[in-house]
């Protein structure tokens, strides 16, 4: 049904945009900028709500050590999106962009935008990863019985399929799709699994201890700053994705943007209450009066799983076929969205703006359709790995909000930084973040913050007792602030050292301050010069008849190109006043 629908929105919406005489390209990546609010309401809500984010819910709720407490996810990409609608979708939108690297781009220069535009890309692409393995394989490897490679194969190949053929069409209107089957599969999921006589009240082991510690979860005194700074990255981080900003530059307005964002919050928090309700549901079950057996999810290292094994073992057959279903509705919903904005970005930012400024539009078509296929069997082949890759794309989301998320406000709402302060700021952001290490990575830390302590944790691959270095301060928010920091405060310094002389012009390699971008045109929207934006359409056309007129004021007419010359002499009717 999800392909038919993507298929169905490309040939309705293929001759798109062709009457505002906006370019193929564009329509594909920012869907003719014409997104209704049904639509792109449920387009929106699906930014955030896909394989991941149910299933990821789901867990925390379950897992003895964290529950509800520390299912940060509904909350926190709820308010990044009320934040994003609030101060950021406005600016993106009035001002034309086409991904959320063009303004980079513009002020910055082709040079930084290369670094941003291939975390983006890889970190979004991969992003598919956390959801795409384990559910797939309780979905589609279980109630089909087929192949878990054979399985994430095929899903990949329709999410590439009606991608290619409809851009952010066909992922809109898939989404639409998408949502209704996550709500309506795990709505009719949840009243069986509540009556399963294997599951106890909810409502006691939410504060008592049945079969594990409550699923309401507590949050220790040691661990506030911790948890403060991972809901600051989900509030925080959740801005700076394409995913986001593709929906937000396809709206109709800058208003509907905004409007956008806000209905989609209100969506993502409806969306995780049957995931709640799930996750609750796994932690008040016997699992030993169940077909799963006698050893709990938690304890087979399964927890990441919880969510399909509940709809699996607690729920009657044709229910668990509709429920796990909406869960592969959900991954669909994640490669898709993933894909598309990794491609946008590449073919954009990368191979048009950065080195084929004269790319034609089919050129830019065809790029987008190869880095689709590129792009989807990468993350089709990180699908398929376990454990590094995880880890890999979790610390790729730590360094979005440590590093993206500060360049993106300097960007919009920072008058004066420049390409020596957005280096800087790289730098500072990485080498905090880094030195802070990576448990997950087996990376140790190289700086030491405040309340670090060490405690012996059970690795994921291998299955060995280790001593690990657990970080109690909030060093992602602080290497986040410093990273912004030193974007503005080198920024600045430089441009005082350029423009007082005290260095030489010659030394500004970059072109950031002396001579910033003066030769480079941007983005067809916008002309960039010293900083002065000069929309196009403020711009008076210019009449062919007039601007040979102009050509016959000039005196030395040797100057003149031959042909002008001619064309001069042969329509001007004052042509022998002008010889004399």
């Amino acid at each position: 049904m999800i392909l038919v629908v993507g298929i169905w929105a490309a040939w309705k919406n293929k001759h798109s945009g062709e009457a505002e005489g906006t370019n193929r390209s564009e329509t594909i990546m920012v869907g003719g900028r014409d997104i209704g609010l049904f639509v792109g309401g449920f387009t929106m809500t699906a930014t955030w709500v896909g394989g991941g984010y149910i299933n990821g819910t789901a867990e925390y709720v379950y897992l003895p050590d964290y529950g509800l407490a520390w299912a940060q996810a509904p909350f926190g990409y709820a308010l990044s999106l009320v934040v994003g609608g609030l101060f950021f979708a406005k600016p993106m939108r009035s001002r034309g962009y086409v991904t959320m690297l063009d303004p980079f781009q513009q002020i910055y220069g082709k040079r930084m935008v290369d670094s941003s535009s291939y975390l983006h890309s890889w970190e979004r692409s991969s992003g598919l990863l956390p959801s795409y393995l384990p559910l797939v394989r309780a979905t589609l490897s279980v109630i089909v019985d087929i192949n878990i490679k054979m399985s994430v194969v095929i899903s990949a190949l329709i999410a590439i399929f009606y991608t290619l053929v409809g851009g952010l069409y066909s992922v809109a209107y898939t989404d639409v799709v998408q949502l209704i089957c996550i709500f309506i599969g795990l709505w009719i999921s949840v009243p069986f699994a509540l009556t399963n006589p294997a599951v106890s009240d909810i409502t006691v082991t939410a504060v008592k201890q049945v079969y594990q510690s409550p699923w309401r979860g507590s949050i220790g005194k040691n661990d506030t700053w911790v948890w403060i700074d991972n809901f600051c990255l989900l509030m925080l981080g959740g801005i700076p994705w394409q995913v986001y900003f593709q929906r937000v530059l396809s709206a109709s307005s800058a208003t509907y943007a905004q409007v956008l964002s806000f209905l989609a919050a209100f969506g993502c928090l409806v969306m995780a209450v049957p995931s709640v309700l799930i996750g609750a549901i796994g932690a008040s079950t016997d699992w030993n009066q169940t077909s799963y057996g006698a050893i709990a999810p938690k304890d087979r290292d399964q927890a990441d799983m919880i969510l399909p094994i509940v709809l699996q073992h607690l729920c009657p057959p044709f229910v668990s076929f509709f429920g796990l279903g909406a869960v592969s509705a959900a991954v669909m919903s994640s490669a898709d969205s993933s894909i598309l904005s990794a491609s946008s970005m590449f073919a954009r930012n990368i191979y048009q703006l950065a080195f084929r400024q004269s790319a034609s539009d089919r050129e830019i078509v065809w790029v987008m359709r190869i880095t689709i296929f590129v792009f989807g069997g990468l993350a089709t082949v990180m699908a398929l790995v376990t454990g590094t890759v995880y880890g890999l794309w979790y610390l790729s989301s730590d360094l979005v909000y440590v590093i993206i998320f500060p360049q993106l406000i300097s960007v919009l709402f920072v008058k004066g930084t420049n390409t020596y302060g957005s280096v800087a700021a790289y730098l500072f952001g990485m080498l905090l973040r880094i030195g802070g290490g990576e448990p997950y990575l087996r990376m140790p830390p190289f700086i030491y913050y405040p309340g670090w302590t060490t405690e012996q944790r059970i690795h994921h691959m291998t299955g060995e007792m280790e001593d690990v270095v657990v970080q109690k301060f909030p060093f992602k928010t602080v290497s986040m602030l410093a990273s912004f920091l030193g974007n503005v405060a080198v920024s600045y310094l430089a441009k005082y050292l350029f423009e007082s002389g005290k260095i030489s012009h010659k030394y500004d390699f970059l072109d950031a301050v002396v001579s910033k971008h003066s030769g480079e045109i941007m983005d067809k929207t916008t002309l960039v010069t010293r900083g002065n934006n000069i929309g196009l359409s403020e711009m008076a056309p210019v009449k062919p008849r007039l601007s040979v007129s102009l050509a016959a004021a000039f005196k030395r007419r040797d100057t003149l190109a031959a042909e002008t010359v001619e064309e001069e002499d042969e329509s001007s009717p004052d042509s022998s006043h002008h010889d004399e």
